[in-house]
């Protein structure tokens, strides 16, 4: 199976984004790939890890550390029973442009350098790291960088590891097509406040609409209307952290029927807009 490209927006106030499943995910990405770097800590949990040419059965516990575009399965992909996932994802210049050049943070370099071939943790490492990575899930954003280097500190000095790869794999998009999504995703970011004709799309990709929706669903296992949806609850959120009604944020993130807007929101994020604008003002 082709591996497929996974676009990934950092969460609002925050320079990474941080997922929490508490049941196997049902997402539409599996054997996929992105440019971000990903912890994956698994509390509960029984199944197959797939990371690259690496495949093997993981129990409770599981820690890893993956390089950007480095295939890999959803850890809950086909998954029975109790199942608790927390996943880190940033890019490498998350902190700034020459973050890991400084030198108090040569190991966690190499730490880097060594997760382009996937990294398991083991032993006491895992078990104490593990509860960290599950702690940032209730952290506001500037202790939650602080407790990220402090994790990847702790992992980069641990001898406690395996390399799941014999070396480094890093797929990508083509020239071609990396220009063809990117233009794409510009011109949602252009419109999502407006009315989108998937019209003025498909004829940006230079394709008929019945192509555009098999190229876009193909290339993203994802369809055109779930991606500007996705986009538009993103932009919400930011706009939650305002002052503006409930109301106008609908409208402002380009939904026009706010009955629509709380049920996809909640479909989003598991809670309805005025749960989430409460949440914020309690970690503010």
């Amino acid at each position: 199976m082709k591996p497929q490209f996974e676009k990934i927006e950092p969460e609002f106030g925050s320079s990474c984004k941080l997922v929490h499943h508490i049941e196997p995910d049902s997402c539409w990405v599996y054997w996929h790939y992105h440019p971000e770097y990903e912890i994956v800590y698994i509390p509960r949990g029984n199944g197959k890890r797939h990371i690259g040419h690496h495949v093997s059965s993981y129990q409770d516990g599981e820690l890893v550390f993956l390089g950007p575009n480095l295939p890999h399965l959803n850890f809950g992909h086909g998954v029975v029973g109790e199942f608790e996932e927390i996943v880190v994802q940033l890019r490498e210049d998350f902190l700034g442009k020459d973050f890991l050049q400084k030198p108090e943070l040569a190991a966690v370099r190499r730490l880097f350098d060594r997760s382009h071939q996937g990294m398991s943790f083991f032993g006491e490492t895992k078990q104490r790291v593990g509860r960290q990575v599950a702690s940032l899930v209730k952290l506001p954003p500037f202790e939650r960088m602080l407790a990220l280097l402090t994790i990847f500190q702790q992992l980069a000095v641990s001898t406690e590891y395996q390399l799941l790869n014999a070396e480094s794999i890093s797929l990508d998009l083509n020239g071609r097509e990396q220009d063809r999504i990117n233009r794409i995703y510009g011109f949602v970011e252009a419109h999502f406040s407006q009315p989108i004709d998937i019209q003025d799309v498909a004829s940006l990709a230079n394709m008929t609409v019945p192509a555009f929706c098999r190229y876009f669903k193909k290339m993203t296992l994802m369809t055109f209307t779930d991606f500007v949806n996705e986009f538009r609850i993103t932009q919400a959120r930011k706009l939650l952290a305002g002052e503006r009604s409930i109301g106008d944020v609908c409208y402002d993130s380009g939904f026009n029927n706010l009955s629509h807007f709380n049920k996809v929101f909640k479909q989003r994020t598991g809670q309805t807009p005025g749960m989430y604008r409460r949440a914020l003002t309690v970690q503010g």
